[in-house]
């Protein structure tokens, strides 16, 4: 397969990568954004992505204290250090499940969870490479990827207009959410809540990494996904308030009428937002494995053939290690007394990690990471394994710490997946060897799985996981869930629901995927998003502007509230910031700032566009 032309380091250069300075430094950033997204993820149920973060202190640390730093080095750095963030959110998400079911997770089980299914997710999206990242180039944009090799290019460049571009926008993203998350002074999400209109909701997330990722994934996406949240927010939630109105309506115990729009999106909407995500990941990978075959024919070409054969570019991990990992991995979970896993469980869990990997590295590529529905994926994880489980009769409470269990370990594996992708995507934009950079990923699991256990029971010691202090949504979700199917109380019709939305969807050539993702996601998230979307379609198609000028802003923007949002977390977790504290300005504040920053991103791409004409 040939190597894209768009690389930034030519394939035969040979520079300084893989050293002992950009291993540690990934290894301590990885350490520090393990422990901040995690409490981050029990916190609000969302993680902040840590691979521009990662470059950017990268490209400063490395400058201020060692001479002769390259790129490569630079992005060997927010390779390893992005292990932390995805494995923070994997383990956060499930772990604390079995607190909920009686069980007491130990640092040795967390840490052997942990280890074996980030392993699993590496070593299983590594064949992809070649498919999702290279032949696919022009069609996922990858948008964290592309914006984390925008800035690791500004780093070996000696441009200062790119310079102040990025430093704009990381600014600007970093002082907004410093404003909103330290000083309270506007709202993040502003909603509002139409009673004439049968409670009609409408919310707007103004994360800057939202306007940034919207600007990056494009108007497409970012409308379909728009549309998937006015479908449920706006059709499916009025729809169930009219014609439910006094009726109780499983899920809930509650009826129609004194619930919330938000408390009917959690009890209906998501069930079916999740059976459209799955149905969209399903079709998904049907039109993925002729490639997935063709790339395993290539890695059989590999084993038998010299490494010499392969451009620098082109290295994988030999296929070698790409089969008997897994095995080994296999092995260590049925066989370790710590998993409690049978040769079942294990042969399920690889299956479906397989497969969900495959998903979410397409989903990955196609809206980023912020929007990638990590947890809706493992949903329908826990739903299979329990729907197994009832069928076998499996109904004991070990079954459902078994259930979790392989939750956990799935999880992992497709966190640690989505971020592996994004990592290669920047690595091929810039000229990086592949081999090295997997084998970064595999180092950079060490130190988050052996803390995160010790960092779960001091926050549940500290505020108590699944309290009002941590409320950790995504961790009470499948505990109620498991509970749920096992004790036949699940709402299959919901989820049944979705699969036909997707099926719909799917005859009128719509893409699933896109749309089903509006549906999970709350309304907010897409809105947040679209508004990126049109600021993309303003430039790029109605203006005509240069995208890698407004692209240098997005990745700034994104960047510099992922850096704020770690640092607030670290100042929340030492008491020095307000968890919790009303906002000074009133919401439609919120509204007003969020746009005036998307016309600051425009004003100043045209600007600049203006005086490259000139020039």
């Amino acid at each position: 397969m040939k190597t894209s032309p768009k690389s930034f380091i030519s394939p035969e250069k040979q520079i300084a990568e893989f050293t002992f300075r950009a291993i540690f430094l990934g290894i301590v950033l990885g350490f520090i954004f393990a422990i901040g997204n995690t409490y981050l993820a029990l916190k609000t149920g969302t993680t902040v992505s840590a691979s521009i973060p990662a470059a950017i202190v990268s490209l400063a640390v490395l400058r201020i204290f060692f001479r002769n730093v390259t790129i490569l080095e630079n992005n060997i750095v927010q390779t390893v250090a992005t292990v932390g963030e995805a494995m923070a959110a994997g383990v956060a998400f499930t772990i604390p499940a079995l607190l909920f079911l009686g069980e007491t997770p130990t640092a040795t089980r967390t840490f052997i969870l942990s280890i074996l299914g980030g392993l699993l997710g590496i070593l299983l999206m590594i064949p992809m490479r070649r498919y999702i990242i290279v032949k696919e180039d022009n069609v996922l944009p990858f948008p964290e990827g592309k914006a984390c090799a925008e800035i690791l290019k500004i780093g070996a460049s000696s441009s200062k207009k790119a310079a102040v571009l990025a430093g704009w926008g990381f600014l600007s993203g970093a002082f907004y959410r410093f404003s909103m998350d330290a000083f309270h002074w506007w709202q993040e999400t502003p909603t509002w809540i139409m009673s004439t209109l049968r409670n009609t909701y409408f919310s707007l997330d103004t994360a800057p990494a939202l306007l940034g990722v919207g600007y990056i994934i494009g108007p497409r996406i970012t409308s379909l996904m728009l549309a998937g949240g006015a479908l449920s927010w706006w059709v499916i939630i009025p729809l169930i308030q009219t014609f439910g109105q006094t009726a109780i309506i499983f899920p809930s115990e509650i009826p129609v009428h004194q619930m919330g729009p938000e408390d009917l999106w959690g009890s209906y909407v998501r069930y079916i937002g999740a059976g459209a995500v799955a149905f969209g990941g399903l079709m998904s990978l049907l039109n993925v494995l002729p490639m997935l075959f063709k790339t395993f024919h290539a890695g059989l070409k590999e084993l038998f053939s010299s490494p010499g054969t392969l451009k620098r570019t082109d290295r994988d991990i030999s296929l070698r290690w790409l089969i008997l990992g897994p095995v080994a991995i296999i092995l260590a979970l049925w066989l370790l007394p710590a998993t409690s896993f049978n040769l079942f469980t294990v042969s399920l869990l690889v299956i479906l990690s397989f497969f969900f990997v495959a998903v979410t590295s397409i989903t990955v590529g196609m809206v980023g990471s912020t929007s990638n529905p990590t947890s809706g994926v493992t949903i329908t994880v826990i739903l299979v394994t329990c729907l197994l489980f009832l069928s076998l009769g499996w109904t004991e409470r070990a079954h459902l710490i078994a259930a979790v269990s392989v939750g956990c370990v799935a999880n992992i594996a497709i966190s640690l997946a989505a971020t592996t992708s994004q990592d290669l995507k920047t690595g091929f934009l810039i000229g990086a060897t592949p081999r090295w950079q997997q084998i970064a990923e595999i180092f950079g699991l060490l130190i988050p799985a052996l803390t995160l256990g010790f960092t779960i029971t001091l926050l549940h010691k500290t505020y108590v996981i699944g309290s009002s202090n941590m409320p950790a949504p995504q961790a009470v979700l499948l505990s109620m869930i498991v509970k749920g199917v096992i004790s036949k109380s699940l709402p299959y019709g919901l989820v049944l629901i979705g699969v036909v939305l997707g099926m719909i969807l799917r005859i009128l050539r719509i893409p699933v995927l896109a749309v089903g993702l509006g549906i999970y996601l709350p309304l907010s998230l897409s809105a947040g998003t679209m508004v990126g979307g049109i600021l993309s379609w303003y430039l790029k198609d109605y203006l005509k502007e240069k995208n890698e000028l407004g692209m240098l802003i997005a990745s700034g923007l994104v960047g510099g509230d992922a850096c704020s949002g770690i640092f607030v977390a670290i100042l929340t977790i030492t008491g020095l910031v307000a968890a919790n504290a009303q906002p000074f300005f009133y919401p439609i504040i919120s509204v007003i700032l969020y746009l005036l920053l998307a016309v600051g991103f425009a004003a100043l791409t045209t600007m600049q566009n203006k005086k490259i004409s000139k020039n």
